[in-house]
């Protein structure tokens, strides 16, 4: 008895397409430019409490927001290491507010 083929695709072959359509939408968007998010949670799980300034290279502070409910201060080292350290730690504040105020002066 010979069985009728359908022409209709199953649908695990429609979530694959729709899947791979999807993906080379965004690669195409990131291709051309378009802001493209690293991490959709907090990046620092420990911090310290804060590290000698003549080893920092640079400071990023990160706002809250809807990837993390904290502040996060991640410090790019002279070596190329990352450190996240306490926002609110003495010393830490003091680290920003040095780069804060040797970015003014330039």
């Amino acid at each position: 008895m010979a069985r009728a083929v359908s022409a209709a695709p199953s649908a695990p072959r429609l979530l694959h397409a729709a899947l791979l359509l999807l993906l080379l939408v965004a690669t195409c968007q990131h291709a051309a430019g378009a802001p493209a998010v690293t991490e959709l949670r907090c990046q620092c799980l420990k911090t310290l409490q804060g590290i000698h300034p003549k080893h920092i290279e640079s400071v990023k502070v990160t706002a809250p927001g809807p990837h993390c409910t904290e502040t996060e201060v991640i410090a790019t080292l002279k070596n190329g290491q990352e450190a996240c350290l306490n926002p609110e730690a003495p010393m830490v504040k003091k680290i920003i507010e040095k780069m804060l105020n040797k970015g003014n002066t330039n």
